[in-house]
C-alpha cells in the first residue's frame, strides 16, 4: 500500500488529471481520493492574542534568598 499526497490544479472545465508513477506491479488497485481546497495563508484564522493577559511581576527583595527560605520549609 502507498499513501500519496500532492497538490495539483483543476482545469477550467472542472477536470482533475492525475499522472502518478508508482512502484506497484501491474494489476488492479483501489484508489481513494480526498479533495481539499488549498487555502491561502491570509485567509486562515489568526491565533488568539494573549498579550492582554500577560503581565510583569514586580519583585522587591532577593529572589534567591526567598527561594532558599521556601525550600527550607520542606
Amino acid at each position: 500500500m502507498e499513501v500519496l499526497q500532492l497538490t495539483t490544479i483543476i482545469d477550467a472545465s472542472g477536470h482533475l488529471h492525475l499522472d502518478i508513477p508508482t512502484q506497484l506491479s501491474p494489476g488492479q488497485v483501489n484508489i481513494v481520493v480526498v479533495l481539499s481546497p488549498v487555502t491561502s495563508d491570509s485567509t486562515q484564522k489568526s491565533n488568539y492574542d494573549f498579550s492582554d493577559l500577560a503581565g510583569k511581576l514586580v519583585w522587591q527583595g532577593d529572589a534567591l534568598a526567598m527561594q532558599k527560605v521556601l525550600r527550607d520549609e520542606w
